[in-house]
């Protein structure tokens, strides 16, 4: 299982492949795999079968990308930003949070 740079609801730019340049929100993210599910991104057809609950048809939906492929936008300077691990004192604690590499500004609130 590896440990994602990125997290659900985080704003992603793609960095490479048929989409990139290309911003949006994650909307889920596959630890296990490597892999996250951007909002708009990496659009596939999947054809389905009629059930009670679904039409049938040729369906659009995200498909999972390599979290390498995608890069944090920080919230307070709007850059794409790698990201580093801050220090934070919560209590008697010290808590190590998602922090912007180029302002300095902790992404996890």
């Amino acid at each position: 299982m590896a440990k994602l740079h990125v997290k659900k609801g985080d704003q992603v730019l793609v960095l490479s492949g048929k989409d990139k340049g290309k911003k949006g929100r994650i909307l889920r993210a596959l630890p296990a795999e490597g892999k996250v599910i951007v909002e708009g991104i990496n659009i596939v057809k999947k054809h389905t079968r009629a059930t009670q609950r679904v039409q049938a048809g040729i369906h659009e939906q995200e498909a999972p990308i390599y979290s390498a492929k995608v890069m944090v936008i920080c919230p307070s300077c709007k850059k794409p930003t790698r990201i580093k691990k801050s220090p934070v004192k919560k209590g008697e604690k010290t808590v190590w949070v998602r922090a912007c590499k180029k302002c300095g500004e902790l992404l996890d609130k």
